[in-house]
């Protein structure tokens, strides 16, 4: 560790801290026969309905493949439909998928909420806040150097 910067270093803590957090997200979601990306993906549909699976895809972290892979799962469990308006076909909630988001979505954001509101101040969760905005925004305007 010693080669290690403290930027590496940081990456390293975020990337456990992630895989972390989804793992007990996943374990703690089984109670609604959901993962954390099924989640993800109907509060998506939830937010942005009407949407279409390449717009839904950019908002996720699941490959197109994954992606459809999970829609065809959601569809057969009666959670979301899809409905095809001439050449373009988009995503909705059914009312099964709306009754599991409510029941769900309280408690995983509680859940979610506690790994930073248990050990964080208000004011170093503030500052996280910021901080990961203002990586996240970086990340996604950065460009891959050349091989």
């Amino acid at each position: 560790m010693k080669n290690h910067t403290l930027g590496t270093l940081t990456w390293i803590r975020m990337m456990r801290f992630t895989t972390q957090s989804n793992q007990l997200s996943n374990e703690f979601l089984k109670r609604f026969d959901l993962t954390t990306a099924q989640f993800d993906v109907l509060i998506q549909i939830k937010t942005y309905a009407p949407i279409t699976q390449s717009q839904l895809a950019e908002k996720v972290t699941v490959t197109q493949g994954g992606m459809s892979r999970m829609l065809a799962r959601l569809e057969k469990e009666g959670l979301i439909e899809r409905k095809q308006n001439w050449k373009t076909k988009t995503i909705l909630l059914t009312a099964k998928g709306e009754q599991i988001l409510q029941a769900a979505t309280p408690s995983q954001l509680h859940f979610q909420s506690s790994f930073f509101e248990d050990v964080l101040t208000e004011e170093e969760i503030k500052s996280l806040y910021t901080m990961m905005t203002k990586l996240e925004k970086h990340s996604r305007a950065k460009h891959l150097p050349p091989v």
